[in-house]
């Protein structure tokens, strides 16, 4: 058995078929990944656009619900998305996600109070 993760291929020129599993299952792996990220991305887009907040806090808040919901950040980010659609929040998330929000914007005042003054 071999841990080389360079391709073998056969004396025709094709791969074996543990390499096209590993390449397959790698692949949506990736697509997964990216469809994710693309979750998030969108769900950030919503708070930017309802609640004012900077791209960084508002990726800082879908960690925070994540983290004090115990669900993984990329449904977080789908519930979000849902609700911008329409869709209630469910009631830990909205309550994670309002208080979140709240920190959030109380550091922003806080800057601006301080650059002010």
């Amino acid at each position: 058995m071999t841990t080389s993760r360079v391709a073998r291929t056969s004396l025709d020129g094709t791969r074996d078929d543990a390499t096209n599993a590993r390449l397959e299952r790698e692949n949506a792996q990736l697509r997964h990944a990216v469809d994710s990220h693309a979750r998030v991305d969108q769900a950030i887009g919503v708070l930017i656009a309802i609640h004012r907040l900077a791209p960084a806090a508002g990726f800082e808040v879908l960690r925070e619900v994540s983290q004090h919901t115990n669900i993984k950040l990329h449904t977080v980010a789908e519930t979000v998305i849902a609700w911008a659609l329409g869709q209630p929040l469910p009631e830990p998330v909205g309550r994670q996600l309002d208080a979140a929000v709240q920190r959030r914007s109380h550091q922003r005042d806080d800057a601006q109070d301080t650059e002010v003054g």
